[in-house]
Formats: structure tokens, C-alpha cells, sequence
């Protein structure tokens, strides 16, 4: 579970958006199928209670401490299917933006908003799906997705912060996840880190105090009780995983 990556997840061409250049491309309907291969989403502050709910949430190892929702213990995401999210489970806001996102500009501070040129709900030409401009103006979803995207950057700044704090109290360490499943293959993840409760237990008083009005102490809670979702993604891994068939057993034999 790495942070280097030379694209951001999900993405393979994003381009910053632009009347001059994207003033004819439409936006199409369309699924999940994009993440339906990948086995971890980051999530920002704010998601991190109702995430808990349905994954494990965990730190990548990397020195922003990024929070990650755990999705499925090999290169799958157990929560997609048919191009669709299980119903009953929270969609992450980075999946949600998707083919739309920030990239950032020649200044230092600044973002501009981006789509993914090589998403299949992309559109050059044509009728089809919803127009991005319109007489060089923005079209309505192109706004409400600048709007989402600005809330999703604004809540990245904000994770930051409660990761550097994470590290800054030594709180996280390293962790594996092994699982057997039924066909007999051994799964590990690796590369992630919890919070060591300990350490947590000990912090000292004015660091509780602080975190507490930051509402960093039901985050942490969040995350620990979280960690007991790894026993629900290897149920439904195993669900997803065939039995292996025995050595020994006879073949079957065929009618003429």
C-alpha cells in the first residue's frame, strides 16, 4: 500500500479543464467498473466515521499518514460488482468525483480543475451525455463538480494536518494482514499502519485536550474500531473465492 505513483489513482490522462480545449466534450453516464481492480481508496477527515462502518480504515506508510479504506485483501475491490457499489456500503468521495479532479497549477497554492480524458464516459463529440460548456461558459455540471472537488481539496488540507499529528506523537506503527482462504491460497497486505493503543492511552493530557476540540480523539476511535472490519473482508473474500478441489478426488466420468 504506496503513495508513489505517477499518476493519482484512478487516472490516466487528466487534463485541466478548459473552454478553448474541451468546449465540444460531453460527460456520459457510467458505473464503477473504474475501481472495481483496486483494493484500497484514500478518504479525507470528514469520511472517516461513516467509512469505518463498512472497511478498515488504516494510515499509509508514506509520510503523509494518509487515511485508507481497505477494500479487499488482494488486487480486487470486494465492494463492486457488475459495475455497480454494494448497496449498503459508503462510497468513498475520491471514487465519487471521478473522471473530475484537482491538479495543481504553476503556483504553489493553486488548483485547477481536471478531468480524466481517457474515461470511458468521456465524449469528444457528438449529442450523447451532458455538455461540459456551453457558449464558453460552464455548463451546471461542470460547476456543481468544481464545487465537490473544492470541498474534497478543502478536507485534504485538514487530513494532512491529523496525520502529521499522528506522526508527530509517534502513535502509528506497522501492520500486516494475513488471511487463508478457502482455496488455500495465503493472502498478506502489507505496507499500512494503525494507531498502537498504548501509545494513544498515554498521550499527554494537553495533547487529549487539543485533539478532542480538533475532534481528532473520535477519529482515532473511529479507526480502532474500524480494524475489526478485516474480519468481514475476509468473509466476503472467501465468498468470492471458490473452494479448491481436492488432490485425490476421482474424475468424473463421461456419458457417451
Amino acid at each position: 500500500m504506496s503513495e508513489a505513483s505517477a499518476l493519482p489513482l484512478f487516472y490516466r490522462d487528466p487534463q485541466p479543464l478548459s473552454a478553448a480545449e474541451h468546449g465540444d466534450w460531453r460527460l456520459k453516464d457510467g458505473d464503477v467498473a473504474f475501481a472495481a481492480d483496486t483494493p484500497f481508496v484514500p478518504v479525507v477527515v470528514s469520511e472517516i466515521a461513516a467509512a469505518a462502518r463498512s472497511y478498515p480504515v488504516v494510515f499509509s506508510a508514506g509520510e503523509g499518514a494518509q487515511p485508507v479504506a481497505v477494500l479487499g485483501l488482494e488486487q480486487r475491490n470486494l465492494f463492486v460488482a457488475g459495475g455497480r457499489w454494494t448497496d449498503e456500503a459508503y462510497v468513498p468521495a475520491y471514487v465519487r468525483r471521478y473522471p473530475f479532479g484537482f491538479i495543481a497549477t504553476v503556483n504553489p497554492d493553486g488548483f485547477a480543475l481536471a478531468i480524466d480524458a481517457a474515461s470511458d464516459r468521456v465524449l469528444r463529440a457528438g449529442e450523447e451525455g451532458a455538455a461540459l460548456f456551453e457558449a464558453e461558459q460552464p455548463t451546471k455540471l461542470t460547476q456543481d463538480a468544481m464545487a465537490f472537488c473544492n470541498v474534497f481539496q478543502g478536507e485534504a488540507d485538514g487530513t494532512r494536518a491529523f496525520g502529521e499529528a499522528l506522526r508527530e506523537q509517534n502513535l502509528l506503527i506497522d501492520r500486516r494482514a494475513d488471511a487463508t482462504l478457502p482455496d488455500g491460497r495465503k493472502l498478506g497486505l502489507d505496507g499500512f499502519q494503525v494507531i498502537d493503543t498504548e501509545r494513544f492511552a498515554n498521550l499527554d493530557e494537553a495533547v487529549v485536550l487539543d485533539w478532542h476540540r480538533r475532534g481528532w480523539l473520535a477519529l482515532v476511535h473511529f479507526h480502532l474500531a474500524s480494524l475489526e472490519r478485516f474480519g468481514a473482508l475476509l468473509t466476503l473474500q472467501a465468498q468470492a473465492t471458490p473452494p479448491a478441489e481436492p488432490a485425490d478426488k476421482p474424475a468424473k466420468s463421461k456419458k457417451a
